[in-house]
C-alpha cells in the first residue's frame, strides 16, 4: 500500500430497503459547500458539486431510477473505496458521511449495482477550517484506531490459516470435512468485509454471490465452491473436476494471501472509516444474512449473520468511549440493541453452530429483521455524531 490513510468505506445511513434507516426526501443544504446531493438514475450520476472543501462531506443520494443503485466515493486511482452506500432501492434515499482529505477523487453511480458505475471527476479543495480536538478525545481516538487494526490483522491472520486448511480438504475431495470447515472459515472474513471491499476488485474475486455476476465476467471465490460442494441444491449443476477444483481452491487462496499481505502492510484507519464500518457490517447482514440470499446453498447464513454483527460490535465498542462525550444516550441505545439482536442470535445456536437458514420459521426470521432495523436506525447517526463538534 501507499502512504495514505484509508478510510474504510460504508455508510453513515444504510439503504437496503429492509432497513429502517432508510429516508425519504432527504435533502443537501445548497449554502453548506460541503453537503453535496447526488440524483442516481438508471443511465445517470448527477452529483450537485464537482469540487468540496476538505473535511467531513455530507453526499446526500437519491435513487430516481428503476433499479437498486449503489454509489461510491472513490480514490484517484478508481480502484479504493473512500466511502459508498450501497443497495439503495428505487424511490429510496440514502445518506453517506465521511471525513475527506484534499485530493482528486472519483464519484461513481452503481445503477443494478454491476460494472463500474457512472463516474465522473470529483475535486476536494485545501481547506483553512480546523476542528479542535481536546488531547483526551485524540487519546481516545488513537486507542481505537490501533485496537481496530489489530483486531482486522488478527482476523486476516485466522482467515488465511483457516483458508488454507478448506482449500486442501476440498482439492483432496474430503467434501464432508470442507463443508464443515466453511461457514466457520467465512466468519473471519464477514468480520472485516468492508475492509476487504475497500482494496478494489478483492472483494468480488472473493466473495461475489452468482446473482451478483455481470454478463462476461468469471465467478470465483467461495461461492463458486459452496455451490460445487453442496450440489443438491442446485438442480442440474455438473460438478467440478479435480482440476478445476484446483484452479477455484488455488485463486481464492491467492487473493485471501494478497489481502492478508495488505492488511499487515500500511494500513490505517480512521475514526470515521471505523465508524462507517459498523454500519456496513449491519449493512451486510440486511442486504444478504437475513434474507437468506448469501449462502444460497449450504443455507450457512446464522454463522455470516453473526460475524457481520461481530464486526460491526467490536466497531462500534472502539469508538464508544468518544461517542459517550458527544451522546451518551445514543451510545447507551447502541448498546442495547446490539445485547437484544445478539439475545435473537444466542437463540439460534447450536453444538455445531447455527441453526441452518431454511430450518428458521417465519416469525423467526422476522425477529430478526426488526432487530435489525432496531439497530441499523441509531447505528446510520453514529459516524456523523462522531465526526460533530462538542
Amino acid at each position: 500500500m501507499r502512504n495514505r490513510k484509508l478510510a474504510v468505506l460504508v455508510p453513515i445511513l444504510v439503504a437496503a430497503p429492509l432497513l429502517a434507516s432508510c429516508t425519504e426526501n432527504a435533502k443537501s443544504d445548497d449554502g453548506d459547500p460541503r453537503s453535496i446531493q447526488v440524483i442516481s438514475t438508471d443511465d445517470g450520476c448527477e452529483v450537485s458539486k464537482v469540487e468540496a472543501p476538505a473535511g467531513t462531506l455530507t453526499f446526500d443520494v437519491t435513487n430516481a431510477g428503476k433499479q437498486v443503485t449503489e454509489f461510491y466515493l472513490l480514490a484517484e486511482d478508481g480502484l479504493r473505496i473512500v466511502g459508498e452506500v450501497e443497495n439503495i432501492g428505487a424511490n429510496l434515499d440514502s445518506r453517506l458521511t465521511v471525513a475527506v482529505p484534499e485530493g482528486h477523487y472519483i464519484t461513481a453511480c452503481k445503477p443494478g449495482m454491476k460494472g463500474d458505475g457512472i463516474r465522473a471527476d470529483f475535486a476536494v479543495s485545501a481547506s483553512d477550517e480546523k476542528v479542535e480536538v481536546s488531547g483526551d478525545e485524540q487519546a481516545m481516538i488513537d486507542t481505537a484506531t490501533t485496537n481496530y487494526l489489530a483486531y482486522v490483522q488478527d482476523q486476516t491472520d485466522q482467515l488465511l490459516t483457516k483458508t488454507t486448511e478448506f482449500v486442501d480438504l476440498y482439492k483432496a475431495g474430503k467434501d464432508d470435512e470442507a463443508r464443515a470447515l466453511y461457514a466457520d472459515a467465512r466468519m473471519h472474513w464477514e468480520r472485516i468485509e468492508p475492509v476487504a471491499e475497500s482494496f478494489g476488485t478483492l472483494d468480488p474475486k472473493m466473495d461475489l454471490r452468482e446473482a451478483d455476476v455481470a454478463e462476461g465476467d468469471e465467478w470465483t471465490g467461495w461461492h463458486r465452491i459452496e455451490k460445487d460442494l453442496w450440489p443438491a441444491e442446485a438442480k442440474g449443476y455438473r460438478a467440478m473436476t479435480p482440476q478445476q477444483r484446483a484452479v477455484y481452491a488455488d485463486d481464492l487462496l491467492k487473493n485471501t494471501k494478497i489481502l492478508d499481505k495488505k492488511v499487515d502492510g500500511d494500513l490505517r484507519f480512521t475514526i470515521d472509516g471505523i465508524a462507517n464500518g459498523a454500519s456496513g457490517l449491519l449493512e451486510e447482514v440486511a442486504a444478504g444474512k437475513v434474507t437468506g440470499e448469501e449462502e444460497f446453498w449450504s443455507h450457512t447464513d446464522l454463522w455470516d449473520f453473526q460475524a457481520n454483527v461481530d464486526g460491526a460490535r467490536v466497531a462500534f465498542e472502539g469508538v464508544k468511549p468518544v461517542l459517550e462525550t458527544k451522546d451518551a444516550a445514543l451510545a447507551k441505545t447502541l448498546t442495547d440493541r446490539f445485547a437484544d439482536l445478539q439475545k435473537l442470535l444466542d437463540a439460534q445456536k447450536t453444538a455445531d453452530g447455527f441453526t441452518y437458514y431454511d430450518e428458521l420459521t417465519q416469525p423467526e426470521i422476522k425477529a430478526l429483521k426488526d432487530a435489525v432495523d432496531a439497530l441499523a436506525e441509531p447505528l446510520s447517526k453514529l459516524t456523523g455524531t462522531l465526526l460533530s463538534r462538542s
